[in-house]
């Protein structure tokens, strides 16, 4: 039986991929700063989200319903960053993907928060630039390789 045929469980192939990781040395510095920023933007949106929750329903606000709304949203929205991150770390080819998205939705969130005349600025200096930053570092090729992600073209025959 060929190791094609043979069925494998999910604890085999959760050793098999730790096995593919040692194999392939130690995680980039570049794959862990870039998890490590996705990780920052989802805290930050967890953060957000519990304080606009937190003022819907124990402050004054224009609008309630919105405010809890975008509370919730704001935590929700969180995931994503969180979860690429955690798949970074763990050198999951898919994590890059959500990473990639993130830092795409996070552009014309910053440029928004620059152009606004308020205390929003810096922080939408800091975003724009964790965003460049994070994406630089997702498109590498030290980060691709070691992630498992091969260009178009290079499948194995």
């Amino acid at each position: 039986m060929s190791s094609e045929q043979t069925p494998t469980t999910p604890a085999s192939a959760a050793a098999d991929a730790d096995a593919r990781a040692e194999a392939a040395g130690p995680r980039p510095g570049r794959l862990t700063a870039a998890a490590a920023l996705a990780a920052l933007e989802g805290l930050a949106l967890v953060v957000g989200g519990a304080w606009m929750l937190v003022e819907g329903l124990t402050g004054h606000p224009d609008d309630r319903t919105s405010a809890v709304t975008g509370g919730v949203t704001l935590i929700v929205l969180a995931l994503l960053p969180l979860l690429a991150a955690r798949g970074l770390i763990g050198r999951k080819g898919w994590s890059r993907g959500p990473a990639v998205i993130t830092q795409i939705m996070a552009l014309p969130v910053a440029y928004n928060m620059v152009c606004a005349d308020s205390l929003a600025v810096p922080a939408g200096i800091v975003l724009g630039v964790v965003a460049v930053t994070a994406l630089v570092l997702l498109v590498n090729p030290t980060t691709t390789q070691a992630l498992g992600i091969r260009g178009p073209g290079s499948a194995e025959k």
